[in-house]
Parts: C-alpha cells; sequence; structure tokens
C-alpha cells in the first residue's frame, strides 16, 4: 500500500548512533530534494496551459513546468499567488484562489481560468468640482442624505475636502467596536522607531513621508459614526502630515522610554474623527547626539504589509527614485471586493458547514477574555533551527501543500492539548489580498482579516491531517472578506460566549524596495530601533517565514508564560517533522507539544508523601480484630 512506501531514499555511508549504540535519529541528515521521487515531465497543452507555465517558470524561478507539476511543490506560497493572481489577471484569464490553493497543479489550475466571476469596482463619482453630495454619488455605502449632511459638517473645508466616502470593511468595523468599548487606551495602535543622526536628514524623512501620505488614500482618511446610520471612511484630498516635537530631558529617562510612557497604549488614544491615523513624534536625544521619531499608527488605516509598502516607498523618495513606483492602489477596491464579491448567504451557509456542530469554545488555558485593552501582555520570540526549518519546508513541497498548513496543524495540536478539546476552532489571520486585483500586494490599507478555522484532530493520521489543513484554509481563502460576527453567529456557541480566545497569524515578511544599493545610500544614518503591535486576544500566536528561516513570537496575558507556549508550538513543529519522516499514518493526537526538558520537571517534582502500608488481607484483617474485637 501507499502508506507503506518510503517517500525519499537518503543514501548514508554509515547510520549515525548515540552513545549507546543506538539510531541517534536527530544526528540523520533531512532529505534533499534529490531524495524525492519526481514525477516524470508533461509538456503543457493548449494556449491557456502554456501561458499559465511561462508565468510559472517566471515567479518561481524554474526552467520547466508540466503540466502536472504543483505549484507548492515549485516553491510557491501565498505572497506568490497573489502575484500570479495579478498576471493571469493582465492576460485576460479570470482567476479562482481557491483552485490554486485545493488544486494546485497547472492542468487544473487552467481548467477553472476563465470561469470565475471577477468584481467591477465601481468608480469614484466624487469629482473635484462637486459642491453638493448626494447618496447617489456613493456606490460604496448606503447613506442617507442627513448623514451625508453630517458629515460634511464635521470635515474640515466641507464638500471640497472630501475625496471619497465609503463603507468600512469586516475587519474595521470591529477594530472601531472595540476602540468604542474601550474606556480608555487602545490596543489596535502600531508604534515603531526610528532614530536619525542629524536633523537634516530628518526633514528630508518627513518630506518623503508626506509624498508618501499624497500617494494613498487610507493615510488621508478619518472615520465617522456618530450621528450617522452606518460608519464610513471619508477620504481627504489633502492632508499634511501629523509631526509632534517634544522636548525631552535625559535626566528623566532615556528618551524612547520617555517616549513609550507618554504614549503608552494603555491611556492614549487617537481621535479617529480626524485624518491622518498616522502621527509623528520627534524628540532630541541630546545624550546619543541623535534624533529620534516614534511612529504611531492605528490598525484601522493599516496592516503588517502596510508598514512594509510605507518603509519601502518612503526610502524610494529619498532615494530619488520615487517616480518609478507603481500606481497607488485605493483601499475602495478592498470595500468593493468585500461589498460585490462573495454574497453573505454563501458566506453564512459555508460557516454554518463548518461550524454549526460546534457548541463549545476553544479556550486554551481556560482564558475567555477576548474584550481586553491589549495591556498586561508578556511576549517571546524565538528562531525555529535552520535544519527543522528546512525539513518542515521539504515536507510542504512534498506533500504539494503550503507551508502555513503544517503550522496550522501544529497551532491546532497546541490547543488541542492545552485546552482539552480534540476539535478546536482558532482565529486564523488571513492575509484578506486574494482578491484584491492588480497591485493588491502592494496596496496599503487594513487588508487582513481574522476568521474561525476548525480542525478535528480525533482519530486522523499526521499526513492526512496535513492534507485536510491546507484543504480548510483553501476553502477559507474564498470567505476572506466575511464578517467575523457573522462566522460566529453560525457556531452553536452561545452569543454570550467567544468561539475562540487564540489565534494565529501566520505571515510572510517579504522585503519590499526599490533598488538595493540606491536603498543603502538612502538608508545611511538612519537606523531602526524597533517595533510594537498588539491585539485584544489574550492568546495571540505569529510565525514569520523570512524565505529561508521561520520565527516564533507569542504574545499572552501576564498570567500565562509566552516563553512556555513557543516551546510547546517549536515542539509540536518538530513532532510533526518526525511524524511525517517516520510515522506518517499515527494518530495526529499523539503527537507531543511539550519538550522533554518540561516533561522531565514535571515528572521529577511534586508534593512526596508516604506510600501506603502494603499487607496481604488476612493480615488485616487480624489487625481490625486487634483493634476491635
Amino acid at each position: 500500500p501507499d502508506y507503506m512506501v518510503p517517500s525519499a531514499f537518503v543514501v548514508l555511508d554509515a547510520m549515525p548512533l548515540t552513545p549507546n549504540g543506538k539510531l541517534d535519529r536527530k544526528a540523520l541528515p533531512a532529505p534533499g530534494d534529490e531524495a524525492f521521487a519526481h514525477r516524470s515531465y508533461e509538456a503543457p497543452e493548449g494556449e491557456v496551459e502554456t501561458a499559465l507555465a511561462e508565468v510559472w517558470q517566471e515567479l518561481l524561478g524554474v526552467e520547466q513546468v508540466g503540466r502536472h507539476d504543483n505549484f507548492f511543490e515549485l516553491g510557491g506560497h501565498s505572497m506568490l499567488a497573489i502575484q500570479l493572481m495579478e498576471r493571469l489577471r493582465r492576460l485576460g484569464l479570470s482567476p479562482e484562489i481557491r483552485v490554486l490553493f485545493a488544486k494546485p497543479t497547472l492542468a487544473d489550475l487552467a481548467q477553472a481560468l476563465g470561469g470565475h466571476r471577477e468584481v467591477v469596482v465601481p468608480p469614484n463619482r466624487i469629482t473635484a468640482d462637486i459642491t453638493a453630495l448626494t447618496p447617489e454619488l456613493l456606490p460604496l455605502i448606503e447613506l442617507k442624505q442627513a448623514d451625508l449632511d453630517c458629515i460634511v459638517a464635521r470635515i474640515p473645508g466641507g464638500v471640497a475636502a472630501i475625496q471619497d466616502i465609503y463603507a468600512l470593511s469586516p475587519l474595521q468595523e470591529g477594530i472601531l467596536f472595540h476602540h468604542l468599548l474601550a474606556t480608555q487606551g487602545d490596543p489596535y495602535l502600531q508604534y515603531s522607531r526610528v532614530a536619525f543622526t542629524d536633523r537634516a536628514l530628518l526633514d528630508r524623512y518627513l518630506v518623503a513621508f508626506q509624498q508618501v501620505m499624497d500617494r494613498h488614500d487610507i493615510l488621508r482618511t478619518a472615520f465617522v459614526w456618530e450621528g450617522i446610520s452606518t460608519a464610513a471612511q471619508v477620504v481627504l484630498r489633502n492632508v499634511r502630515l501629523s509631526v509632534t516635537e517634544l522636548e525631552l530631558d535625559a535626566k528623566d529617562g532615556l528618551i524612547e522610554a520617555q517616549l513609550a510612557e507618554r504614549y503608552d497604549p494603555r491611556r492614549y488614544r487617537i481621535d479617529l474623527s480626524e485624518a491622518s491615523l498616522l502621527r509623528l513624534v520627534v524628540a532630541y536625544d541630546a545624550e546619543a547626539s541623535r534624533w529620534v521619531v516614534l511612529h504611531v499608527l492605528h490598525h484601522l488605516i493599516g496592516d503588517h504589509s502596510t508598514l512594509d509598502v510605507i518603509r519601502a516607498e518612503v526610502v524610494a523618495f529619498l532615494a530619488g527614485k520615487g517616480d518609478t513606483l507603481p500606481a497607488p492602489q485605493p483601499f475602495r477596491n478592498l470595500v468593493a471586493q468585500a461589498r460585490y464579491g462573495v454574497d453573505e448567504t454563501e458566506h453564512e451557509a459555508f460557516f454554518r458547514e463548518q461550524l454549526g456542530d460546534i457548541n463549545e469554545p476553544t479556550l486554551p488555558f481556560g482564558v475567555s477574555d477576548v474584550y481586553r485593552d491589549g495591556s498586561a501582555v508578556v511576549e517571546s520570540h524565538r528562531m525555529v533551527s535552520a535544519s527543522l526549518n528546512e525539513r518542515l519546508r521539504q515536507h510542504s513541497r512534498r506533500l504539494g501543500v503550503s507551508l502555513a498548513s503544517l503550522c496550522h496543524l501544529a497551532w491546532g495540536q497546541v490547543l488541542a492539548r492545552t485546552s482539552g478539546r480534540e476539535s478546536v476552532v482558532f482565529g486564523t489571520v488571513l492575509f484578506g489580498r486574494m482578491h484584491g486585483g492588480e497591485g493588491a500586494d502592494r496596496a496599503m490599507g487594513l487588508f487582513i482579516n481574522t476568521l474561525p478555522l476548525r480542525l478535528d484532530l480525533a482519530g486522523e493520521g499526521v499526513e492526512g491531517s496535513v492534507r485536510a489543513a491546507h484543504v480548510r484554509l483553501a476553502d477559507l481563502l474564498n470567505h476572506e472578506h466575511a464578517s467575523l460576527a457573522l462566522a460566529q453567529r453560525c457556531s452553536g456557541v452561545s452569543a454570550s460566549a467567544p468561539l475562540f480566545s487564540a489565534i494565529l497569524n501566520y505571515r510572510h515578511n517579504a522585503v519590499i524596495g526599490v533598488d538595493k544599493e540606491a536603498a543603502t545610500s538612502a538608508l545611511a544614518g538612519i537606523e531602526w530601533l524597533g517595533a510594537e503591535e498588539r491585539t485584544s486576544y489574550p492568546i495571540s500566536f505569529s510565525v514569520e517565514d523570512f524565505g529561508s528561516s521561520l520565527g516564533l513570537t507569542a504574545q499572552v496575558v501576564d498570567t500565562l508564560s509566552a516563553e512556555r507556549i513557543c516551546a510547546y508550538m517549536e515542539q509540536a513543529l518538530e513532532s510533526l517533522a518526525d511524524a511525517l519522516e517516520n510515522a506518517p499514518q499515527c494518530p495526529v493526537r499523539t503527537l507531543e507539544i511539550v519538550p522533554a526538558a518540561e516533561r522531565v520537571l514535571v515528572m521529577g517534582e511534586g508534593p512526596v508523601g508516604a506510600l501506603p502500608e502494603v499487607c496481604l488481607v488476612h493480615e488485616a484483617f487480624e489487625r481490625s480484630v486487634r483493634q476491635s474485637p
């Protein structure tokens, strides 16, 4: 049978042994690509397969692509999938992202091309010469005339200052809800710090930042919700970059520490009705003879990829390459996808099928408070060993699945063990750009969305569970713009209880930028000091895919140990790799998540008690007679 056929053959001069003469499994080399069986080449057939093969060759950097080759086996991942979709749209083909993940062979994808309906984004009807706003001018939001009059009255400059108005995306609605729920502070503020060697360089940086703001509508957006029937985001035509200059004394402590104290997210809030929701704070550090800039970005207008694009474009302007940047993509395109893409009834049917029989929440360690302010959080970070990283990537390529599928399965096992459940539900942070159209990978704004993923870890084998996780993720991609509130309503969990309290964010830390030599010159005198971001979830785990390495980061409430959870995830990944190599049919629920060091600690410690005295039955009877004749 297939499950007894080795997946790879590795030739060794001798088997590595432990000091006891036993096989040292950890010393066995990871199988290289040459160790795996490769299917025979079959040339693409027809114009569509040929065109698709040429795109794959360019994106994946391979010389030859056959019609039965697998996108993920050749090194594909979600970031490359977005670029693939964009290239196919340019060729006039209508791709469906779900097909690529569910059936990622070239022939299957080619057969599905052309059958997918692309969302047509209605044009912005608010022109510069408009003197009055009416509901007919706003195709991406339903507002009454009284609502528009209220918005115009709130915006300095009135109608002339307004470039566009549209609805919030599903995740924006959730974040606004959490913002209004918090009595003080805001868990959705993201911080980053940069230092400059001289003031002239800082001034050039601020000019470049303004140029980036002028390009992107989301950086000039204000939010209005009071006094109107539905919350709206309002894009302004012109917004000056908010720069606050502070005079801080080094005698009062480190400048960075003073900035962190003043803008502590547990107390500091941004006025969401005033654009831009990106603010800069400047302070001179006399002790270090440098200028420190604190960036404060509200999550409503940006995610991790947005920060990458901002940095890349600022560098481009500093290097004099601003005119080479691609045309900016408006955030309204995402709103159109969410509004006119998959129908809400389809979203509801999908999540009812996935979650309808889930009647208890998945609460690892019993933690259930998901409406938090992001404070009292501890963090731990570690890099996965080079050998484990390579083993995981080889297994994902061999199985024709994404590396994210393996990581989601490992995280599901961690949650299963820490919650006592075999069917687990957790939030997965979706990239949100799969249906974003041309330039989605370079667009700014809050594209990500958190949705529930269900994994059943009862009797399925390890390899089957990996494939099942991949299919579940592929199916979820078709609903990446659904509302989390809608998904939660489709489960059997009481509305008063959370469906899950843990999330996983698998993200590619791609380098987006200009020519490396130009960037190096532009960044001379600029030092990156670090960044922080928080969520309201009590257990948040991130896997950072750097292409050639993997990073693990846990952010958890301070009643838990972030380092311990990182260790559990790393052990789960190690156990998964071991099982795929040695026992792919073993039940996934048997995978170990507790590291060996902790197992020894748990088994070796505990209260010491006296053992009961052992005696035979007749001796116990005789003793009882003596005590009570």
